[in-house]
């Protein structure tokens, strides 16, 4: 990937009524939040990811869609320095991030962990925002968002699977680094509660946080997000929109069409 690319990657027109300074419609620009180039990783003989490439831009909803063991989560991983990649970099503004600056730009929410088990949800959120740095302004929203209140005074440990994702969300939210990856936001949660994730993410999105999402169920991804990574075999076999997808598939159709014939 070409590391002077413009970093200006997508506009979008607000209406003159948005703007009340201005008597003219204008344009907002989103730029490109970071680039990954080359990554790869091996686990003895089994390639977990081969020369991953794409970016992300500023604001995005971004899905990163594959079948189990395309090399989802090893990706996230390998991003946020939980595991050394072999081989890769990660630039934002075309300088190369070490793992100091990745954490201040990523925030990575892995899948199915209970952190602090014995601790109160209650405790849990302070902890994020006091002692992680977190967003003080947003606590009482994203609990509202996220139907904690009736958990705020259990321990984390005896929750159910749904109910440890939500606080696993909640605890990414509030955190103040600009981008957000989160494994399987929607695993564990009933249709309803799915619906209300998805309103959640959006809202923090509309205010410029950048969120990456693993997720394993395509109309999930298709619904939510804005773009795609297409991961098949550690592989990158696509990046884009749904258009820019099907356009390079050759297919018509939706998401699911475009992710059989690439992958």
């Amino acid at each position: 990937m070409n590391s002077t690319r413009s970093a200006v990657s997508r506009n979008t027109t607000a209406l003159a009524g948005d703007c009340p300074a201005s008597g003219h419609a204008v344009i907002l620009m989103t730029f490109m939040l970071f680039e990954v180039e080359g990554f790869s990783k091996r686990f003895g003989a089994i390639a977990a990811l081969a020369n991953v490439s794409f970016h992300v831009d500023a604001g995005e909803l971004l899905g990163l869609i594959g079948p189990n063991g395309a090399g989802k989560s090893t990706l996230f991983e390998c991003l946020a320095g939980v595991l050394p990649s072999d081989r890769g970099v990660m630039r934002a503004g075309g300088v190369a991030l070490n793992g100091r600056a990745r954490r201040s730009m990523l925030f990575y929410v892995p899948d199915g962990i209970a952190p602090w088990p014995q601790q109160p949800v209650r405790w849990v959120l302070d902890y994020t925002v006091g002692f992680l740095g977190g967003r003080p302004a947003l606590r009482d929203e994203v609990i509202a968002q996220l139907d904690l209140e009736p958990l705020l005074p259990q321990a984390v440990g005896t929750l159910s699977k749904g109910q440890r994702k939500r606080v696993l969300l909640a605890i990414g939210l509030l955190t103040a680094q600009p981008a957000l990856l989160i494994d399987e936001p929607f695993e564990g949660l009933d249709l309803r509660q799915a619906r209300e994730i998805a309103t959640a993410l959006r809202t923090h999105a509309s205010r410029g946080r950048t969120l990456f999402l693993s997720i394993h169920q395509i109309g999930d991804a298709a619904r939510l997000c804005d773009r795609f990574v297409l991961l098949s075999g550690g592989r990158v076999c696509g990046e884009g929109t749904v258009p820019q997808l099907a356009a390079k598939a050759k297919v018509e159709g939706d998401l699911e069409e475009v992710f059989l014939a690439l992958t």
